[in-house]
């Protein structure tokens, strides 16, 4: 047989047929002396496309084929994602991409090894800088201050680029990153949010100041001014009280300590299932400081209630704990949530440690205050009593408080934990202390499908206006009511308020006064209108509570220090329109009482807010700034001097002032010396005192040219640089010197941080309240009815509804009753078909008894 002929495919691929060229073939036999005779030439078909059936050649192909490399994927560019062309010379463009794009690790920081003597590398001095206090400071991620910019080195430039979106590269030693300085706010927020624990590093002196100090060659000198992390970051310097999406929200650091204990309840060395536990919870951007000591089971629920309740931002784990213990609080600080832990070893407060330690910071304290001023004895007393406090707390307790003011001695917070008043324990007599499992079961805070607030008893009850009060709220959420005096005090204050808004129309109410032989009517605003008045523009105002708090740590600048004092001075001018302290009004020779508020409750809190010693210490610090200064962030302007305040101040203002009418006295010198009596000082872009002569004139050899244009020429005088760099360090001195007096001018106010703090707790109070009266009349809510402790115990329901499914549902919600006694029908069993509302109905009665008992006292149908 023969060969096997090429299947061709040639019609329907090949392109039209083109005419060949004439050829003459070969000859078969070169040798031969007579060629054969010419065949006719037949065009060969344009064959495009060739298919072989032929094993051998398939072989051939498919080896071909293998052998041939395959084209390789093309290269896409890290920044734009594009396909980068191929370059001439492949190695070249590799290096390139190792030493910019690609590059290979650096040598980054190691926070423990400082620089060997062996170590051959040279550091600038600004790295050495930075060697230093990342080996003084190695758990920090540090921003330094370089300019304009704040720039990372080492790992934490790595950690910057990652959390921040910045591009890092290799500078001289180390990996560096940078951001601008005007941008601090914002990235600093960033890394805290990550976990991570954030310092500033900023220059510690001038330029101005530098070179007439002995570092005039060196580097600026730098120091730590500031640590941020996610519990401290309200309450920071620089980026606090921005209230970027966390206004409501607590941001608590809670410390945990514990001890086991044995099968007959005594404390034991050995780890074991029974625990007893010592937590201290500080919100320090509030001032509000929760303590307590209590036994938990190998459940842990006592802590996990704890925990939730409080959400805190931070957790602070004393070692030793159990591996309960520790799995629990790892669980609830695991990645999704973004709480930090930190670790701290509680060795240290054997043998009465931890009590000495809180004792030294009390003594300090009070020391302090007493050689500060005279006038300060009321507020050492109180931190004396405050200590008897101290003395009285559980001994793991104690070690927690202790804990705390070590860890809050790095940023400057520990004085807040010496005012008693923001103590209150976990365990109190008047509050209950709601379970973990009751909680999460009747979705008090969060619901149990997305974990957000939308569609919890919180989220239905909250109606407040201030972000204060809505932190309030939560509390009494949590903690229901067991004294019967509270709960009806309360319920009065609401009612009243829920009275004022359906009974009247208008902005005022008539009160009749009948007294001897006339009648009189009194027109007074009314309480529900100017309520909502007040609580408005407080919610439109900043963060009153935390304002004050941050003016207690020296963090607040003068700007937020005006706006919050107004604030509260405003609140207190618009409620003083009550006259609630005036009992009697003279009418003729007739004192008629004046009953405008009826609740003694209110009344109580409206008194608190309203208080002339709070107005008045308000009018008193507001008369030493300057607003406009304030809101420029003028500090040499901010302090306004009278009766001899600040001579400080007056003496540098004054040396300023000098320095000033030295250099434009200067003026008439050259004016003398050029006979030009219109000569003046000029300022171009920027540059002041200059002189300005024509092009032609004569000038000595020492004057330094600036700028010159077609016919005038702009001179610095060598007398006018020198006068030019006092006025700069003139300047600048007056800029330290102000803002000392605004740092001892902030530490003064801790005089009256005790009675502004009473003052925003009671407009806290009474916007919880005016939010559960609109509550009350949106929902149609009824006054409970509680039966005296000699009357059986009872539960009698009419035509309850769910607060939560009732607002999900809108009018689809049918009604029930519910009516349990003591000795009558004590128990119910409810049975019915699997989604047929049994566990709805249950948790309906568990909501409504609760909410009888709690904060919110008109939430029963």
């Amino acid at each position: 047989m023969g060969k096997q002929k090429q299947q061709v495919i040639s019609r329907f691929f090949a392109s039209k047929p083109k005419i060949p060229a004439a050829s003459t073939p070969p000859s078969s036999n070169p040798s031969s002396s007579s060629p054969p005779p010419p065949k006719p030439v037949i065009p060969s078909p344009n064959v495009k496309t060739t298919v072989s059936f032929s094993p051998s050649k398939r072989k051939l192909l498919s080896s071909h084929l293998a052998s041939t490399p395959k084209r390789l994927k093309p290269t896409l560019s890290p920044h734009t994602q594009n396909p980068v062309p191929p370059q001439s010379n492949p190695s070249l463009h590799q290096k390139f991409l190792q030493k910019l794009l690609d590059p290979p690790s650096p040598p980054l920081l190691e926070s423990s090894i400082e620089p060997s003597e062996s170590d051959h590398k040279k550091y600038t001095p600004l790295e050495q800088q930075v060697v230093d206090l990342k080996s003084k400071y190695p758990d920090v991620l540090l921003m330094v201050e370089v300019g304009y910019r704040f720039r990372f080195f080492g790992k934490d430039a790595d950690i910057a680029a990652k959390v921040l979106g910045i591009y890092a590269h290799v500078d001289r030693n180390f990996l560096t990153a940078s951001v601008p300085t005007f941008r601090l706010n914002v990235y600093v927020r960033r890394l805290v949010s990550a976990g991570y624990k954030v310092g500033v590093v900023k220059q510690t002196e001038t330029a101005a100041i530098k070179a007439h100090g002995s570092n005039r060659v060196g580097p600026f000198g730098r120091g730590l001014s500031a640590l941020y992390t996610k519990a401290t970051l309200e309450a920071a310097e620089d980026v606090g009280g921005k209230e970027e999406g966390c206004g409501a929200e607590s941001n608590y650091l809670v410390c945990v300590v514990e001890k086991a204990l044995d099968f007959s309840g005594s404390v034991s060395n050995f780890g074991g299932a029974n625990v007893r536990i010592g937590i201290v919870g500080v919100e320090i951007s509030t001032g509000d400081v929760v303590y307590g000591e209590f036994d938990d089971g190998v459940m842990r629920s006592g802590l996990e209630a704890v925990v939730l309740s409080l959400s805190p931002a931070e957790l602070l784990l004393g070692q030793p704990l159990s591996k309960q213990t520790e799995k629990l609080l790892m669980a609830y600080a695991g990645p999704a949530s973004n709480v930090r832990l930190e670790h701290a070893s509680c060795d240290c407060f054997k043998d009465g440690g931890a009590l000495e330690d809180v004792m030294s910071l009390y003594e300090k304290t009070v020391e302090d205050n007493l050689a500060d001023d005279v006038n300060q004895l009321a507020e050492g007393t109180e931190q004396r009593n405050s200590i008897q406090g101290v003395l009285t707390m559980p001994d793991l307790a104690l070690q927690a408080l202790a804990l705390t003011i070590r860890h809050f001695k790095q940023f400057g917070f520990e004085r807040i934990l010496c005012c008693g008043a923001s103590f209150r324990s976990l365990s109190s007599r008047v509050e209950m202390n709601l379970s973990a499992n009751t909680l999460q079961q009747l979705e008090i805070l969060r619901n149990n499908s997305d974990g957000s607030e939308t569609g919890s008893l919180l989220g239905v009850m909250n109606h407040t206006l201030t972000t204060y009060g809505s932190r309030l709220l939560r509390h009494w959420v949590t903690h229901p009511l067991c004294d019967r005096n509270m709960i009806t005090a309360r319920l009065d204050a609401v009612s009243e308020i829920a009275l004022s808004m359906g009974s009247y129309k208008g902005s005022q109410s008539i009160v009749e006064i009948e007294g001897g032989d006339f009648d009189a009517t009194i027109m007074q605003p009314e309480l529900s209108c100017l309520l909502s008045s007040v609580l408005t523009f407080l919610g439109r105002s900043p963060d009153i509570q935390r304002g004050i708090t941050r003016i207690f740590h020296r963090t607040a600048t003068p700007s937020e220090f005006i706006a919050v004092i107004q604030a509260i001075l405003s609140a207190g001018k618009q409620l003083k329109r009550l006259h609630i302290d005036e009992e009697y009004e003279d009418y003729g020779c007739n004192k008629i009482g004046v009953a405008i508020v009826q609740s003694a409750l209110l009344r109580r809190l409206i008194l608190t807010a309203s208080s002339s010693k709070v107005l008045g210490n308000a009018v008193k610090l507001l008369s030493t700034l300057n607003k406009e200064a304030a809101d420029k962030g003028d500090f040499t302007d901010l302090i306004i001097i009278s009766k001899d305040q600040f001579p400080e101040v007056a003496r540098a203002r004054k040396a300023l002032q000098l320095a000033k009418e030295e250099l434009d006295n200067l003026i008439g010198l050259y004016r003398k010396q050029f006979r030009n009596h219109k000569l003046e000082f000029t300022c171009v872009s920027g540059t002041t005192h200059l002189v300005e002569l024509s092009i032609d004139a004569k000038v000595p050899s020492n004057w330094v040219k600036v700028s010159s244009t077609n016919k005038t020429v702009r001179y610095h005088p060598p007398e006018v640089l020198t006068a030019l760099d006092q006025l700069r360090l003139a300047n600048e001195e007056l800029t330290i010197i102000c803002r000392a007096v605004w740092g001892s001018f902030l530490m003064e106010f801790g005089e009256y941080y005790m009675d502004f703090q009473a003052a925003v707790q009671a407009l806290a109070t009474v916007d919880c309240l005016h939010s559960l009266a609109i509550l009350s009349k949106n929902k149609n809510y009824v006054r409970p009815i509680f039966m005296e402790d000699n009357r059986p115990v009872q539960i009698q329901i009419h035509a309850g509804r769910h607060p939560v499914l009732e607002t999900i549902l809108q009018d689809n919600f049918v009604p029930n009753d519910t009516i349990l006694h003591a000795d009558r029908e004590y128990c119910q069993i409810v049975t019915g078909p699997n989604m047929g509302g049994k566990s709805c109905y249950i948790r309906q009665v568990a909501l409504i008894a609760m909410m009888a008992q709690q904060n919110q006292p008109l939430c029963l149908s």
